[in-house]
């Protein structure tokens, strides 16, 4: 096997055992992106000098007896998360020679676990978008069919997971932007609960839903990635105190898991459908107790999620105006002339229409109409969740309608580019952790099945995440 198709634990075996060096895992991943990465441009920076001199120093340790599960594993991170010393462009013209002063507060644990940083990866600008097309940098290619999108925001990350560029890599997500694109290209995403995760260090879209998590090639690797980054940091008010390590275990019996009816709509494609059947019937095998619930406010998710978003992103763009750091536009006449060319010239078509939905929604006189609105429907939705678990331990739906779409298929479409998140808005909103699996393949691409827990419930979202990974193994083609 290539050693860049290794995943976190079959690479932890052999870095340990001394059959392979983290210098030589490190170059493996760095020639795949060189040969590969033109191709799919699912990364924008790659620091190839960092990374052997990181591998450097974590053999020594390795050759020490030093035992850590990230030690050694080379990785690629979203480029909205701040890295000191690299470039944060976060996709956008805006930021595109932005060198962050500081790390992110989950590269300071990555970087002390001993995670090896490869580079940054792709996403739609500021994170604004399902299908990594709206980057100012060009679209990411899906791995499986390189005229396909590879989901987004976290595009770059999940095509560079699927086409084993690293081992494993960090996304954001805020409504599905991590969940998405692993469900189009075939790999696991973990999005954490709210809190979980520090935010520290991440370019801020949507403050009040944004999460960091891992995309990775295994139910495992995710646990491995979530339990090194998880934890309350004094730099995030919103994280939140207590353990957070989630336990071995794979026994699903007496697990009691919904199934929202709103989620099974006409629009999923039929064999997602069946591939969630086989899901559900592997679960009640093993003894799950499997029934339906009724989550009534998941039809108004999209309407609110689309009112409180662009409203969130118009307060946190505000910021990027020229003056302090970003893109300054030249031959100005004036001050007001020299904030609308920079903004104007520096931001792409779907931030700027993001920035104008959510200023028109916080403003005076339709604030009460919209925004205030919006967040009434998002306590309710909230409510639905809360109440559904008092009597189930977890929830399985889609992660997405359909597989990956054609690039360019929906670009001139904002409407039915937003309606792509209709499964996943609705932990964001409610803060819920929820992971998508792959559930097989429909065409040659990827389908996947999404499990969503209470606050407190990963150890059973992980147990059945782990159950359902060994039974319905997808082999991963070996693309490009």
């Amino acid at each position: 096997m290539e050693l860049n198709r290794l995943n976190i634990i079959e690479a932890r075996q052999k870095l340990d055992a001394g059959e392979i060096t983290a210098l030589e895992l490190t170059d493996a991943c760095l020639k795949r992106i060189e040969n590969i990465n033109p191709q799919l441009n699912a990364v924008l920076t790659v620091c190839a000098d960092l990374a052997r001199e990181e591998a450097k120093i974590a053999d020594k340790r390795l050759q020490t007896g030093e035992k850590s599960l990230l030690l050694g594993i080379p990785y690629l991170c979203k480029d909205n998360i701040t890295t000191r010393g690299l470039k944060t462009t976060a996709a956008s013209k805006m930021l595109e020679n932005y060198i962050a002063p500081y790390d992110a507060s989950i590269i300071k644990k990555l970087k002390v676990a001993g995670a090896i940083l490869l580079g940054k990866t792709n996403l739609d600008e500021f994170a604004h978008g399902a299908s990594t097309e709206n980057s100012a940098y060009g679209p990411t290619c899906n791995p499986w069919d390189l005229s396909r999108v590879a989901g987004g925001s976290s595009g770059g990350s999940a095509a560079a997971v699927a086409a084993d560029l690293c081992i494993f890599a960090i996304g954001s997500d805020t409504g599905g932007s991590i969940r998405y694109p692993a469900a189009f290209c075939g790999v696991v995403g973990y999005k954490p609960a709210y809190g979980a995760v520090s935010r520290f260090g991440l370019l801020s879209m949507t403050s009040s839903t944004d999460v960091i998590g891992p995309i990775v090639k295994t139910v495992e690797d995710a646990v491995t990635v979530y339990n090194i980054i998880a934890g309350a940091d004094d730099k995030d008010a919103t994280t939140y105190p207590g353990e957070r390590t989630v336990k071995e275990g794979i026994d699903v019996k007496g697990l009691k898991i919904g199934l929202p009816k709103q989620y099974f709509i006409k629009e999923l494609n039929l064999e997602i459908k069946k591939s969630l059947d086989k899901f559900k019937s592997d679960l009640e095998t093993a003894g799950a107790i499997i029934s339906e619930v009724d989550l009534p406010y998941t039809d108004y998710g999209i309407a609110a999620y689309y009112i409180i978003t662009p409203s969130e992103v118009s307060s946190n763009l505000a910021r990027f105006d020229g003056i302090g750091w970003g893109f300054q536009a030249k031959e100005t006449e004036d001050l007001q002339d020299f904030y609308k060319k920079s903004r104007g010239q520096g931001f792409g078509p779907e931030a700027k229409r993001r920035i104008m939905l959510g200023t028109y929604a916080l403003s005076s006189g339709y604030y009460d109409a919209y925004y205030k609105k919006a967040q009434a429907v998002r306590t309710l939705i909230c409510q639905d969740f809360d109440r559904v678990f008092e009597n189930c331990d977890l929830l399985l739906t889609p992660t997405a309608p359909h597989p990956a779409f054609k690039i360019g298929e929906k670009a001139n479409d904002p409407l039915a580019m937003y309606l792509e998140d209709i499964f996943v808005t609705g932990a964001s909103l409610a803060g819920l952790p929820a992971i998508s699996l792959p559930s097989g393949l429909l065409d040659g691409l990827p389908i996947a099945g999404q499990l969503i827990a209470p606050r407190d419930g990963e150890n059973n979202l992980f147990k059945a995440a782990r159950f359902l990974e060994a039974q319905n193994k997808i082999i991963r083609n070996n693309y490009l």
